[in-house]
């Protein structure tokens, strides 16, 4: 069996000081190289994220004013969701761009072993990331870099301000908490409690199993515990995420089977929903439309530790084909500067650099959950690293269990049952996990002499 090299994020790896510092140290140098070797070229960038008017008229800019004869091109897809499919035929004929936006892990990974991304371990600016946040752009063993770290995404709920006053309703800490807010909202009879949609599948797992899973499986120790076969699907934290989901049925509002994404969002924006299960990835989405606020996926209980999902979401890689674009390569380095990075945090709230420089986060909600950090464990999503290389897909079973047990097409036993079952087929570690109940059975002759004893201890 193959090893994988799997890094454990430490506590404090996602906490970070929102204080400006030192900000002028980390682009001089830039600026050094700009005058004294004065360059000039085209580069364009593909990424599926639909920030042209962002990149257009902040960061290319600011870049500007460093490499004034460097034009710069920002491209996305009208529809995020054709990007893959756009990419692979780009490079095949290619027509890529020449810095290519980076999904963590597998995709990326994949296209690093078909030799589409450059290695840029020892690219100047590298330093200024932490080993959590370069390794969802390293090889499984750590040895080489293939993307640059961007930004990280962190999960949550947005809720109306307005309607959480006027049904004088406080922000829930606890699941029972959740439900008792739940249960006000929809005895009003004014608002739907949850803005959320099985139609795409894909918010199903992302907004909600992801979201509120960490609490669950302990964030970490629960993703780290399946890739190592140390758990299965089957195990309680699993099952009780989508009985979890499955109790969110009545609360969703008529005809939800058919919400899309964009529905959902409408919803929330329009103030006909109370609570949005979502991701830092839509504070722009609302902006100037409603006054909201957030809260961090409820615990179970009172004074549990809790968990959230910081997901290691956006790098930048260098494509192959342009390795001879010296332009192309200084555009990169500069995004490793302090100045991109307090741009990206600022022009798109709610994507936060993974660099290790220092600066205040300017928006209230962005911030607000960025200090989540200093209080909860930091975990990304379990669907992420490895556990999706195969078929059937881990990704893709979450979205379809997930879409189902919310529309009530199948139950939280027969999700788990059915995930694990994906998960055998084709990942050896799991295969040749044994359970809970075949280790108990394997042990019991040696435990015989023992067992009266054992039966007294209430913990068993």
């Amino acid at each position: 069996m193959q090893t994988l090299s799997v890094s454990k994020y430490a506590r404090n790896s996602f906490k970070k000081v929102t204080k400006v510092f030192c900000y002028s140290v980390f682009f001089v140098p830039t600026l050094a190289i700009a005058n004294a070797q004065p360059i000039s070229g085209e580069v364009v960038i593909d990424s599926w994220r639909n920030d042209n008017a962002i990149w257009e008229q902040t960061i290319i800019p600011a870049f500007n004013k460093h490499y004034p004869k460097i034009k710069v091109t920002y491209r996305s897809p009208a529809d995020p969701s054709t990007f893959n499919q756009q990419l692979n035929s780009d490079l095949a004929k290619g027509e890529a761009g020449d810095l290519i936006a980076c999904r963590p892990f597998d995709g990326s990974l994949a296209l690093f072993k078909q030799g589409h991304f450059s290695d840029i371990t020892e690219m100047q600016g590298m330093e200024n990331f932490p080993s959590f946040a370069l390794g969802p752009w390293q090889t499984d063993s750590g040895a080489q870099t293939f993307c640059l770290p961007m930004a990280s995404v962190i999960h949550g709920y947005f809720y109306n301000k307005t309607i959480f006053s006027e049904l004088n309703l406080q922000v829930p800490a606890t699941t029972t908490e959740f439900k008792q807010v739940l249960e006000k909202i929809k005895a009003s009879q004014r608002y739907v409690p949850l803005a959320l949609g099985t139609k795409d599948k894909w918010e199903a797992a992302t907004m909600g199993f992801q979201n509120i899973g960490p609490n669950y499986w302990h964030g970490e120790d629960g993703r780290l515990g399946l890739i190592q076969a140390q758990q299965r699907f089957t195990d309680p934290a699993y099952l009780n995420v989508y009985r979890e989901l499955a109790s969110w049925r009545p609360y969703l509002g008529n005809n939800y089977q058919q919400r899309s994404y964009a529905n959902a969002i409408e919803l929330f924006k329009t103030g006909k929903a109370a609570i949005y299960p979502t991701g830092s990835w839509d504070i722009s989405t609302f902006a100037n439309s409603v006054d909201f606020g957030v809260f961090a996926p409820p615990v179970v209980n009172k004074g549990d530790e809790c968990y959230i999902s910081d997901h290691t979401d956006l790098g930048m890689g260098l494509n192959t084909a342009s390795e001879k674009n010296v332009a192309a390569t200084v555009f990169l380095q500069w995004m490793t500067t302090a100045e991109f990075a307090e741009l990206l945090t600022n022009a798109i709230p709610g994507f936060f650099s993974l660099s290790n420089h220092f600066f205040d986060v300017k928006h209230p909600i962005a911030n607000e959950m960025m200090t989540w950090r200093n209080n909860c464990d930091s975990t990304i999503r379990n669907s992420a690293q490895i556990l999706s290389r195969g078929t059937p897909d881990f990704e893709l079973q979450l979205w379809e269990t997930s879409a189902e047990v919310l529309n009530g097409t199948m139950t939280p036993e027969e999700a788990v049952t059915t995930v694990q079952i994906g998960l055998n087929s084709w990942y050896q570690p799991q295969r040749d996990a044994k359970t809970l109940a075949e280790m108990c059975q394997a042990i019991t002759p040696m435990a015989a002499s023992v067992q009266p004893l054992m039966s007294t201890d209430p913990s068993l």
